[in-house]
């Protein structure tokens, strides 16, 4: 398996190409902090776990309510 620009789109390409310059993210601070991002990503985590937990109660709690409450009533079988 070569390496390399094999066909002429590939080696148009690799020309056009080779004198881009781009950012070298390596080499650059970054403005957030990356421990207070990490902070914020988990408090919204938490955050998010706990609604889902009390979704969860109060779903079972709207069923228990509506199990308790309903009324059935008989119907003549045809």
């Amino acid at each position: 398996m070569a390496i390399g620009a094999e066909d002429y789109i590939d080696q148009l390409l690799v020309k056009k190409y080779a004198e881009e310059k781009v950012d070298n993210h390596e080499n650059m601070e970054s403005m957030v902090d990356p421990q207070k991002m990490m902070d914020a990503m988990n408090d919204y985590a938490s955050m998010y776990r706990n609604m889902m937990n009390l979704k969860q109660r109060l779903n079972i709690a709207c069923y228990a309510i509506n199990a308790r409450t309903a009324r059935y009533t008989r119907t003549r079988a045809r």
